[in-house]
């Protein structure tokens, strides 16, 4: 074993710092050198997305210590930048040390004068975002792993604009946290001792009903829901989350009569006892709620994630069954349902903007030009989307009317600057009672927006490099791919080549190079005749390369076998 990882796993079993529960579980891997390895032969990295990792104590997983550590640094920033007045907001979620985390990041600012308004249960993910604007705070933490397994957990920050950090920010929190060396100086202080000093408040119902209220001002045809709402059956389940409150309470004041929520994931537990992975893109996360469902002949099956900020839908056909929409489907099916009823009402403004993701549908663009809307492409990641926010505001250039991404989220309204499934859920079930008002099931409105602008198919497969030479691996594949990019694949004629790290869009025929005009970032992006796409990238929170693919066809038969055969060279 290295011996820089010996010392470090001896000081931590060692150190005053860490509690005895800490010390007995590294000592009870004392024989496990592979286990040793895995959990110091790095410290736990604070990248542009903050922390994720698997719980457990050691420098390379999920513990109050690292969480301390990052929050320290965090509060370094803050007040270097003069900013430590207004305070930080702090909601999270359902998972294991959830809330433990959230208190200790909470004490560790109020021992650095920083007051942190702590939710006093559980909440999604919007909702902080939607807080600390409310509150006019500095910063936010949400501790969340999202859909990830239930073994991890993680740590996101957000800054006063509502959106997660981006550059330049994020580098310069994450030289702060990275300057955090010794535990042993991380200040903290209790709770009981935080909130006499007036620097712990505990927050909820307020913000709660505020940000309920918000959301009903997004309403197109209240009238739609009051003749649907009675009859419209909506089976739902939060996936043992934070959904369950907020989702239940905005279809129940909107009007949404049957709203059936699948018990067995009713309530909040951080094991996921009846879902391996509780990610609203895996159809086996379906599997009670399409059961569910069949019994009481719903016509739509939603589900939420776990920090409920992506929302997955199946829709009942005509024959019915239960037809999944993908996240660009559903992300899609909002977008053209608020674009043309703004347009038919007049509300539709003259610099109005969509916003998506480089990964997202190509569909997104044909939308926008129907409406003779911009359309505004941004890297893989929502906070990108929310800056893209921030930027109309501050230069008084665009409207924001919708922005999603492939990954299930999307977001309707500027009152979040991250995707939010409460509201997705909200405008995804007004459509479908605006629809049944014509006669029209969700299944056949999106095959109608097949119809007008093209049978767009997409997807996405990973390939996973675990443990200390994982990264190095994934590297190694995308210098290959840099050095070596495809001229054909699947038949297809590969155009052009974006590279975002470089900067830079080559031409493969004029071999023309012009700027990509975002940000520097880790992916490979190759444009090919026919309106298809794939793009090559590695995850920013999981030891994974993910590989994009999309493709246009005439008919959704071709779509599918265009896709198919992409993604098997691709695979190949």
């Amino acid at each position: 074993m290295n011996t820089d990882i010996r010392k470090k796993y001896e000081y931590w079993c060692e150190s005053p710092v860490f509690d005895e529960a800490t010390k007995a579980e590294l000592r009870a891997i004392a024989q496990d050198e592979a286990e040793i390895t895995d959990r110091f032969y790095k410290d736990l990295e604070f990248g542009t997305g903050g922390l994720r990792g698997v719980l457990g104590a050691g420098s390379n997983r999920m513990n109050i210590y690292t969480v301390k550590k990052a929050t320290q640094g965090l509060a370094n920033y803050i007040i270097k930048n003069q900013a430590q007045e207004k305070g930080v907001a702090i909601a999270y979620d359902s998972r294991r040390m959830s809330p433990e985390f959230a208190s200790e990041a909470a004490c560790t600012l109020a021992a650095n004068g920083i007051k942190a308004y702590v939710f006093e249960s559980l909440r999604p993910t919007p909702e902080l975002s939607f807080a600390l604007r409310t509150l006019g705070a500095t910063a936010g933490i949400v501790v969340t792993a999202s859909h990830n397994p239930p073994e991890y957990n993680g740590y996101k920050v957000y800054w006063e604009d509502g959106a997660q950090i981006t550059a330049p920010r994020d580098a310069e929190i994450i030289a702060e946290v990275n300057a955090v060396t010794d535990f042993g100086a991380i200040r903290t202080m209790s709770r009981q001792d935080a909130e006499a000093a007036g620097l712990y408040e505990i927050i909820g119902k307020e913000i709660d009903d505020a940000y309920m209220a918000e959301l009903k001002k997004l309403v197109l045809h209240p009238e739609a829901i009051r003749a649907a709402g009675k009859n419209m059956k909506i089976v739902y389940t939060p996936l043992h989350g934070t959904g369950n409150v907020p989702v239940r309470r905005i279809l129940k004041e909107l009007g949404f009569e049957q709203v059936y929520v699948v018990p067995e994931q009713e309530k909040p537990d951080g094991n996921f006892p009846t879902v391996s992975y509780p990610n609203p893109e895996d159809k086996n996360a379906f599997r009670l709620a399409l059961e569910l469902a069949k019994k009481v002949d719903a016509d739509l099956v939603l589900a939420t994630d776990p920090d409920a900020d992506r929302l997955g839908i199946y829709a009942k056909d005509r024959n019915g069954e239960y037809q999944v929409f993908t996240g660009n489907m559903s992300g899609l099916l909002i977008c053209e349902y608020e674009l043309s009823q703004r347009k038919a009402m007049g509300r539709l403004p003259q610099n109005g903007a969509i916003v998506t993701t480089i990964v997202s549908s190509n569909m997104a663009k044909a939308v926008a030009d129907a409406y003779h809307v911009t359309y505004i492409e941004t890297l893989t990641g929502f906070k990108y989307i929310g800056e893209q926010i921030k930027f109309f505001e501050q230069n008084h250039s665009y409207e924001y009317l919708f922005g999603f991404e492939e990954s299930y989220g999307c977001l309707v309204g500027t009152h979040a600057r991250d995707k939010d499934a409460c509201v997705a859920v909200m405008a995804l079930c007004e459509a479908a009672a605006y629809y049944r008002q014509q006669g029209l099931t969700l299944v056949d409105q999106m095959e109608r927006i097949f119809e007008t602008y093209g049978y767009y198919k997409e997807t996405l497969f990973t390939r996973t490099f675990k443990g200390a030479d994982g990264s190095e691996k994934m590297k190694q594949m995308m210098d290959e791919m840099r050095k070596n990019p495809p001229v054909k694949v699947a038949g297809y004629q590969v155009l052009a080549v974006r590279d975002y790290q470089a900067g830079t869009r080559t031409d493969c025929v004029t071999k023309e190079v012009t700027g990509t005009g975002l940000p520097k970032s880790n992916v490979l992006y190759f444009e090919l005749n026919g309106d298809a796409w794939f793009c090559v990238r590695p995850s920013g929170t999981e030891p994974k390369i993910k590989y994009y693919a999309g493709v246009k066809g005439r008919t959704g038969e071709e779509a599918d076998e265009l896709l198919a055969g992409l993604i098997g060279a691709l695979e190949g």
